[in-house]
């Protein structure tokens, strides 16, 4: 075999992996949704903005060093399954600025990839997360309020709840919300060990 022939055969092999790997969260993904992440940028750079203006002193400092820490690769030794702390910063809109403190989160993996729910707190979100790149994974799930039992994605855009999960440290990472359906332009949640 040729190595020209051997090069086809390996891409036709990747590519029917890479379909599939697109194929599912393309088949899940509301028409709002997609359109939400496909205004990610200006969304997160207006939300970033107003709440620069508005916050407090100590609150744009504490956003300002979420926002600056790297991103790093998913697929270097980063095992997300366990307990996390979580907190919930949301951005734009009244007040531009809020932090929340910090509650418990846990993630797990039922085979087909790793899913988080928020187990403490009033507001909580239960989903999954699909690999974009290396660096950058899509978030589906739905939000619900503490004592009620929660939604699947795609329940309505009152629940739904879409972003990008980015991995910020040995054992940190956070999902960014774009315009989510209460109170913000952008919602953060970061996550410790």
């Amino acid at each position: 075999m040729t190595c020209r022939a051997a090069l086809a055969a390996i891409f036709c092999l990747l590519l029917p992996a890479s379909a599939l790997a697109d194929g599912e969260i393309t088949r899940l993904i509301t028409k709002s949704d997609q359109a939400r992440l496909d205004k990610y940028e200006a969304t997160r750079t207006a939300a970033v903005d107003a709440a620069r203006k508005g916050g407090t002193s100590g609150d744009v400092a504490q956003l300002d060093g979420v926002l600056a820490k790297p991103t790093l690769a998913f697929n270097e030794g980063f095992d997300m399954v366990g307990n996390w702390q979580c907190r919930t910063i949301k951005l734009g809109k009244q007040p531009p600025l809020t932090i929340y403190g910090w509650f418990k989160c846990r993630v797990t993996d039922d085979g087909s990839g790793w899913m988080l729910e928020k187990t403490s707190g009033s507001q909580r979100t239960k989903g999954r997360f699909y690999t974009e790149s290396d660096k950058r994974l899509t978030y589906l799930g739905a939000g619900y309020v503490a004592g009620e039992k929660p939604k699947r994605y795609g329940a309505g855009p009152d629940t739904d709840q879409v972003g990008y999960a980015y991995r910020t440290g040995k054992n940190e990472f956070r999902i960014e919300f774009p315009a989510p359906a209460l109170e913000s332009l952008m919602d953060i949640i970061e996550l410790r060990r």
